[in-house]
């Protein structure tokens, strides 16, 4: 689509909200473990989520374990690992696995070859790998052979390239399938889905909302599918406080 894409619009109506974390509602930092939600922005997807009836979740390739620690003290509807591990409405969880004999094997292989590209890291999620090369971007494309050697050799596993990343996880989940999932569920059935993010592992989503006639919302510049666009972080922050104003002031009437 055209570089040139619309500001989301905040008058719609009936809304289910989806949102990345990494390079949407925070900022990307050198490390993941530096990453976090400003306070404020949480006590908006908070008060987002309640004026929706509890229709707002966070979809991202991190775990729900540190979903849950990001979104301190609030507990979200969540999928993690890109749709691996989802947490409905009712606290039930969804988990997608892989045999623990080839994760065990799969973690010795990665570690050992990342071991040969210093500032390379690999980042273990139980049932998927990701390979980060934000600190060594001269081994991108060692990365990328040895995690498509990897999938060529496991046809369970599926490639998913990110930003200084690339991961291997269980076929057939993404982002996309996570959102369809909760969207056949109370309380997002019926309502129009919004989904904000910033990254490739998100166009699978924005293909699905699209599916919906929903808001799809790229941050940042790129090709995407996406319908709309908001510069970065900030701006993603400042159009979640005009939503929830503008949702707000409709409820007073």
């Amino acid at each position: 689509m055209a570089e040139e894409l619309a500001v989301p619009p905040v008058d719609r109506e009936n809304l289910a909200f989806f949102f990345d974390l990494d390079g949407t509602l925070a900022d990307i930092k050198p490390h993941p473990d530096q990453v976090f939600i400003p306070s404020e922005v949480r006590r908006l997807l908070q008060k987002l989520a309640d004026m929706n009836d509890g229709a707002l979740a966070l979809i991202s390739g991190r775990s729900m374990t540190e979903l849950d620690q990001l979104a301190v003290p609030h507990h979200f509807p969540l999928a993690g690992v890109h749709g691996a591990e989802r947490r409905d409405i009712g606290g039930q969880h969804h988990v997608v696995t892989l045999p623990e004999t080839l994760v065990a094997s799969l973690h010795q292989q990665l570690e050992s070859a990342l071991a040969t590209m210093p500032g390379t890291e690999l980042e273990a999620k139980g049932m998927a790998f990701a390979l980060h090369y934000r600190g060594a971007p001269e081994y991108e494309e060692s990365v990328m052979a040895l995690a498509q050697r990897i999938a060529s050799e496991h046809k369970q596993l599926g490639l998913q390239p990110g930003k200084c990343v690339v991961e291997l996880k269980p076929l057939g989940i993404n982002k996309g399938a996570a959102i369809e999932a909760f969207m056949n569920e109370a309380p997002f059935a019926g309502r129009v889905p919004v989904f904000v993010g910033d990254d490739l592992t998100d166009e699978a989503g924005f293909y699905v909302v699209n599916q919906h006639n929903g808001i799809s919302v790229k941050v940042g510049q790129g090709d995407t599918q996406a319908k709309w666009r908001l510069a970065g972080v900030s701006a993603v922050h400042a159009w979640l406080e005009r939503v929830t104003q503008h949702q707000e002031q409709e409820k007073k009437f």
